[in-house]
């Protein structure tokens, strides 16, 4: 187990090294509460590293086995969290940034306020840090803290996550910081230049904001997985892969 300490907090983070010669280096951050980088473990980090990429994993303050303060829940924290990271691994010229869930949504606020920072977005079920977006995640984090969601049926596994999300929102400031964050200003989500792919699942009401998206990023990749839920990228992990694997093949060197 490896923890930093940046932007004054313990961070757990993993490295996986690329295969043979190195062609870039790629963060992945996971979504929000009962998430972890696990979920990226288990399914792209291999098969990037495989690609010659280095690999950069993290759990999110508040998160699997990071520190969990009570309070420091704003976007723009989480964002500095990331610009402390990169600082420590020695990151200088342009990285890859995948984002699950409101990870997507952390990268797409440090591409808007780092441009020159970024080599590629890759968004899968979220959105850039919109009022529209922002909106939605109020209500989904006031239904889970007031017990809007329900185990019955759902199998272990649910219920586990159910609890952990429980965890965070009870032990933390997060559900009344985050959706009270300030927010990119639009012309600066606009102004992100490098390519976009963003990834959703046609069951998943997440979907809806693809044509905000691409009006503000017109240059974005939008596919839909038909049948797939919020869960994309674990039930539809070989999918996703092979859809990341030739983006990645096609966008331009920076």
């Amino acid at each position: 187990m490896s923890h930093v300490h940046a932007n004054g907090i313990s961070l757990h983070v993993q490295e996986v090294s690329p295969a043979g010669e190195q062609t870039g280096t790629v963060v992945l951050i996971h979504g929000m509460a009962s998430d972890s980088m696990a979920s990226w473990f288990l399914t792209l980090a291999h098969p990037l590293a495989q690609a010659g990429l280095r690999v950069l994993l993290y759990d999110l303050r508040g998160h699997g086995r990071s520190e969990r303060p009570a309070t420091g829940y704003g976007l723009d924290t989480f964002v500095a969290d990331l610009d402390a990271l990169l600082d420590h691994w020695d990151v200088t010229g342009p990285v890859q940034l995948f984002g699950n869930s409101f990870g997507g949504t952390v990268a797409f606020a440090y591409a808007a306020y780092h441009p020159d920072r970024v080599a590629g977005l890759v968004a899968i079920e979220s959105a850039p840090p919109t009022a529209t977006w922002f909106a939605r995640l109020k209500k989904r984090l006031g239904q889970a803290r007031n017990g809007g969601f329900s185990a019955a049926g759902r199998g272990p596994l649910f219920a586990r996550k159910l609890r952990d999300t429980s965890a965070l929102l009870n032990d933390t400031s997060l559900a009344a910081e985050l959706p009270a964050s300030r927010l990119p200003a639009p012309e600066l989500i606009s102004g992100i230049s490098c390519p976009v792919l963003c990834l959703y699942g046609a069951e998943s009401a997440v979907h809806e904001l693809a044509p905000e998206t691409e009006a503000l990023l017109p240059q974005t990749e939008t596919v839909i997985f038909p049948g797939a839920r919020h869960t994309l990228l674990i039930d539809e992990s070989d999918q996703v892969r092979s859809h990341v694997l030739r983006w990645l093949d096609r966008i331009p060197a920076r």
